[in-house]
C-alpha cells in the first residue's frame, strides 16, 4: 500500500507541475486525481489518524513542487528550450508603408501560387494573387493592401492598351 501511495503522490506532483508548461487542463486534472487518490490510499495505509495529516502534507507538497517547478525548471537545458528567454517588446514592424502600392502595377518575378513575389515600383514585394495561380512575368496590379498582405490581380489586355 505504501508503494502505491508514493507512486500516486509522485505521479500527481509531476503531472500537476507539467501542466504549467503543457496547458490544456488534462495533465493537471489527471495529476489532481492522482493526488486525491494518494490521500485516499494514505488513509487506508496509515489509518484515519494520519489521514488529515496526509491531506495537509499533500497540499503543502503540491505548492512547494509548483514553486520549485516554476523557479528551477526554466533554468534547466530542457526548460530553456521550452521557454522564451528574451523580451520581444523591442521588435518593430518595418517602417515602409505598403499602402502606397495600392493601384500600382508591377511584374510577378516568381510564379504566384497564389503567393509569391512581384517587382512593384522597383522593389520586391511579397504578394498574393486574388485570382489564383499566375505564372512569373505576368503584369499585375495591386488591388488591396491589408496590413502586410498585398493582393494583386493580373492586368487585363484592355487595361494594358489604356496605359
Amino acid at each position: 500500500m505504501t508503494e502505491t501511495f508514493i507512486i500516486l503522490m509522485v505521479a500527481g506532483l509531476m503531472l500537476v507541475g507539467g501542466e504549467v508548461f503543457v496547458p490544456g487542463g488534462i495533465m493537471g486534472g489527471i495529476g489532481a486525481l492522482c493526488l486525491f487518490s494518494a490521500v485516499g490510499v494514505g488513509f487506508k495505509a496509515f489509518g484515519p489518524e494520519f489521514g488529515s495529516f496526509i491531506a495537509i502534507v499533500t497540499v503543502i507538497l503540491s505548492g512547494i513542487a509548483m514553486y520549485l517547478w516554476i523557479r528551477i525548471f526554466p533554468k534547466t537545458k530542457m526548460g530553456k528550450k521550452m521557454t522564451v528567454s528574451h523580451s520581444e517588446s523591442d521588435y518593430r514592424a518595418p517602417n515602409e508603408s505598403l499602402a502606397g502600392l495600392l493601384g500600382r502595377t508591377g511584374v510577378a518575378v516568381t510564379p504566384l501560387r497564389p503567393g509569391g513575389f512581384a517587382k512593384i515600383d522597383g522593389r520586391r514585394v511579397d504578394v498574393i494573387s486574388e485570382t489564383g495561380m499566375q505564372e512569373s512575368g505576368v503584369e499585375v496590379r495591386v488591388v488591396r493592401v491589408d496590413g502586410f498582405r498585398v493582393l494583386v490581380k493580373p492586368v487585363t489586355q484592355s487595361e494594358q492598351r489604356k496605359g
